[in-house]
């Protein structure tokens, strides 16, 4: 479980109540829990995603994580999901409903409403995740915007000039693909995805790490150069997911890294939905 701390706000801002809205990213590797007080994360969790956690499991997790961070999962007052593992989804919004006492927002292009827009032939099909993340990207990076979001799979988000999402790619995702290596390969061993010094490698595992993280960078680089040559112009990238931070300091495309968009994305919904 990877933990990050921000700062903690007051409960009470000049006499008014600050809304508390837990929202939760959950991947089919990951899941990523976050909670805001008003607009600023306070604090935001990493963990493992087993698709058969129940909601009492669920909850049981979540009261000592808040309890870490000296919040109560009774105070949460609001609650956002994007879901891409259907059999959580409802274990999550039985937990938050039992928990907190709210019934959870699930994100999908519907629910996203006006902050959604989409030039797309079935916009329902697109999944929650590629949802949020285009919400945040063009609330906090305009457009036009790619987003390029590291996880299970490698999704690739195009948000046009105008701000519509046109669509992406879906690619297997960095440890994907390495543990396929490791699984087919008898004498390939596992390694620790990290970048080489330099691509032609000199053992097995340098070799190996070149071809997984900097075969993923050139991946990731020639297609962004694809879709511009398609859209005819050109964007702002941005990176996000658990492995954002390994891939883009050696991309040639890549602008920004944001780790915490698909929560501001979910929130960003949230806030729409109370309007």
């Amino acid at each position: 479980m990877h933990c990050v701390h921000y700062k903690r706000l007051p409960a009470k801002v000049m006499g008014l109540v600050t809304i508390m809205l837990l929202a939760a990213d959950i991947g089919n590797t990951q899941t990523v829990v976050g909670v805001y007080q008003g607009s600023d994360l306070a604090c935001m969790w990493r963990l493992a995603t087993n698709p058969a956690t129940t909601a009492d499991e669920v909850r049981v997790m979540l009261l000592p994580l808040f309890e870490s961070a000296g919040l109560a999962l009774s105070d949460v007052d609001r609650a956002a999901l994007a879901s891409v593992v259907p059999q959580l989804t409802g274990a999550w919004c039985r937990a938050i409903r039992d928990g907190a006492g709210v019934e959870a927002l699930v994100c999908s292009a519907q629910t996203a409403g006006s902050l959604f827009k989409a030039s797309y032939p079935n916009p329902l099909e697109i999944g929650a995740d590629r949802v949020a993340d285009a919400v945040g990207a063009r609330s906090r990076y305009g457009e036009p915007v790619v987003v390029v979001d590291f996880g299970t799979a490698t999704n690739i988000e195009v948000i046009d000039a105008e701000g519509f999402f046109v669509g992406g790619i879906i690619a297997p995702g960095l440890q994907t693909s390495a543990q396929t290596l490791f699984s087919r390969g008898a004498q390939l061993p596992a390694i620790n995805l990290t970048a080489p010094g330099d691509p032609i490698g000199v053992s097995t595992v340098t070799a190996m790490q070149s071809g997984i993280v900097l075969g993923e960078v050139d991946r990731v680089d020639g297609l962004v150069r694809r879709i511009f040559g398609q859209l005819g112009y050109e964007g702002t990238v941005v990176a996000t997911g658990g492995l954002a931070p390994l891939i883009a300091p050696h991309s040639q495309t890549i602008t920004h890294v944001d780790g915490e968009l698909t929560l501001e994305g979910l929130r960003l919904i949230a806030d729409a939905a109370e309007r």
